[in-house]
């Protein structure tokens, strides 16, 4: 998909070089000429990035900036200021509204398509990484099965979700639940680098919901050093009484009183040792399948898919 670069300046040469230089790049750009006509545009079609000059007529930049940082669908689109202002306030001050770098004129072509791709970048990375965990998303997690499976190397995709989860959250409130999630990421972490692999990913989908991919050869002691990390900190989380009781109570809507166990980590693992992983799709059923055999077990506990067809 083609990213949207709108260039706002009022000087039509200034905006006619970055045009050209930009659309060399293969990036679709549409300009303004102020700061007003640059928020009516990217509130009806979002771009990925504005390039914005400061000093324009009719609405300046930094008004724009501001407006644009307060529009709720503007909210992922990255703003570059363009300023011939050499004033480090100036540059301070645009910063604290909410720019994610600045150019100062004149500037050299190269690197101002340089810092345009670098800010796009950052921002892709950001929004694709939980503000929970900090772990890669979706789109990091294909994009690495898909590079395992470009290479023919052997690998295994390891998805881990916690039982009892909902019961715990209810029972202990949101905020206690997010410190079990980052618990849970900790120690999907922590697994890889207790088995020495240095190629070793951790991501998270979302929720209660992890996948690892590391070598396929050392994907049973993986899950096992998982296991028992997690079983052996979870129990932090529990107030004493229930920690030492082995549960917690929760009551339903209906007033009945249902007992529920400490959260435990089911995980399901599918490798290409004794049978093809042809893409992320199909590697990400089987593991879901997998894991779906090991909350059918008491416990923490895994399953590994040793099919060979």
């Amino acid at each position: 998909m083609t990213e949207r670069i709108l260039v706002v300046d009022d000087d039509e040469d200034i905006v006619r070089v970055v045009r050209i230089n930009l659309e060399l790049e293969g990036f679709f750009v549409d300009t303004a000429q102020d700061g007003q006509e640059a928020l009516e545009k990217a509130v009806e079609n979002p771009p990925n990035l504005v390039l914005l000059d400061i000093m324009m007529p009719r609405m300046d930049g930094l008004t724009a900036l501001r407006k644009m940082r307060s529009h709720g669908t503007l909210a992922g689109t990255s703003i570059v200021l363009l300023t011939a202002r050499g004033l480090t306030e100036d540059r301070v001050n645009g910063l604290e509204l909410g720019a994610d770098d600045y150019i100062t004129k004149p500037f050299d072509v190269t690197e101002m398509v340089a810092r345009v791709k670098a800010v796009l970048r950052r921002t892709q990375a950001a929004r694709d990484t939980s503000p929970l965990t900090g772990l890669p998303g979706n789109f990091r997690i294909g994009t690495e099965i898909e590079a395992r499976v470009a290479t023919g190397e052997t690998f295994a995709v390891i998805y881990g979700d916690l039982d009892n989860f909902k019961a715990f959250n209810d029972h202990y409130g949101f905020m206690r639940g997010d410190q079990v999630i980052k618990f849970t990421g900790d120690v999907m972490q922590r697994a890889i680098d207790a088995i020495g692999d240095p190629n070793g990913f951790v991501g998270h989908i979302g929720g209660d919901d992890f996948v690892s991919v590391c070598r396929a050869d050392i994907a049973e002691q993986y899950c096992k050093a998982a296991i028992d990390m997690f079983d052996d900190g979870i129990l932090d989380y529990y107030d004493t009484a229930d920690a030492l009781r082995g549960y917690i109570e929760v009551i339903d809507r209906r007033g009945e009183r249902f007992a529920f166990p400490v959260v435990s980590i089911s995980i399901g693992v599918v490798t290409n040792r004794t049978r093809p992983i042809t893409s992320q799709w199909e590697a990400s059923a089987v593991a879901v399948e997998m894991k779906e055999f090991a909350k059918k077990q008491h416990g923490s506990s895994y399953e590994i898919d040793r099919r060979t067809s």
